[in-house]
């Protein structure tokens, strides 16, 4: 048998043959638990000191923020408002941010203009077409109340397609770059089926329902025809919709035939061919030589921490049932 030696400080190990080898043992184990109680107990201080600095340093960059943001507001500006990944009600890009943020953005002080960033995918045509009304409501609201014009800009970086498409066709003019994946006007409902997997498993679905189409989509059913022909009416209002949501916003300065409302997407140069864009440039170009006010304020609705936090422990559950089952984005423009 091999023996350690040990520190002064630490309980020696019973000898062989020591008749008090076991409350020796007992002591030695007693030591050992303390230490470890005590290194934890350490080590939980440490974690919990590094949260609260954490959270500390988030709130004093929070302020600084808003200070920043406050000096700036009190000199010609141009209002910046981002829409960044998917276009949903449980989003950063969720309409009631989006629409909160306008309205901050034309009822403020020296705002000379507004640019709706835009580097989105997609997603929900509702809350797509509550922002691009919001705009248009915005607008000739201002016009009204003072009798001169808001500039609207939407700003496309790495892609403005479909809902997020949509939503830069109610702005005045779209400006993108040479490289920005720019269209995508379509309307798009995916899924999986799983019928003859689970003939294969020898597995019978039961589903009862009251109405007959009640189970419509369900992954583990079939597919009837006459449904897939109801879904499909249903597909192309919603397209026709976006369409003349996208001929309303652009009129003559559309230049492509029916291939532009196909669902294809193009570079930021031959959108501008296409007359889906206006020009090239980024925000600060239509904000320098365009609205005139270089100092870019933003005026975009974050989430906050906790928001975020409780945001990924539920969404990311959540997400991962409709992905196992082939549901996740339903009736979207994407």
């Amino acid at each position: 048998m091999n023996w350690r030696f040990w520190k002064r400080d630490e309980a020696p190990m019973p000898a062989p043959g020591d008749p008090d080898w076991e409350r020796s043992l007992i002591n030695r184990m007693a030591l050992e638990h303390l230490r470890d109680q005590r290194r934890g107990r350490r080590w939980g201080y440490i974690f919990k000191l590094l949260i609260l600095l954490y959270l500390i340093g988030l709130l004093a960059a929070a302020l600084a923020r808003n200070t920043w943001e406050g000096i700036k507001t009190g000199e010609d500006h141009t209002a910046l408002i981002q829409i960044k990944g998917v276009i949903s009600s449980e989003t950063e890009a969720s309409a009631d941010r989006v629409i909160t943020a306008l309205r901050d953005a034309f009822e403020a002080d020296h705002v000379k203009g507004v640019i709706i960033r835009i580097n989105s995918p997609g997603g929900s045509p509702v809350q797509s077409g509550y922002i691009a009304d919001e705009i248009r409501r915005l607008k000739e609201k201002y016009k009204k109340d003072n009798e001169k014009e808001m500039p609207v800009y939407a700003v496309a970086v790495d892609l403005c397609a479909s809902g997020g498409y949509y939503i830069a066709a109610a702005a005045d003019q779209i400006y993108v770059d040479k490289a920005s994946l720019v269209g995508s006007i379509g309307v798009r409902i995916d899924g999986f089926g799983f019928v003859d997997a689970m003939k294969d498993l020898g597995v019978e679905r039961r589903l009862l329902t009251a109405g007959a189409n009640k189970g419509i989509l369900d992954p583990f059913s079939p597919l009837p025809e006459s449904q897939r022909v109801f879904i499909q009416v249903v597909l192309d209002d919603l397209h026709r919709q976006f369409i003349a949501a996208v001929k309303a916003g652009r009129g003559d300065r559309l230049k492509g035939g029916e291939e532009v409302f196909s669902g294809l997407f193009w570079s930021g140069d031959q959108a501008l061919a296409l007359g889906l864009a206006d020009g090239l440039g980024n925000s600060s170009f239509v904000a320098r030589e365009l609205i005139g006010a270089e100092t870019l304020v933003e005026y975009t609705k974050r989430k906050d921490l906790f928001e975020r936090f409780t945001e990924r422990l539920g969404a990311s559950l959540a997400g991962g049932v409709l992905q196992t089952f082939g549901l996740e984005g339903v009736g979207s423009l994407r």
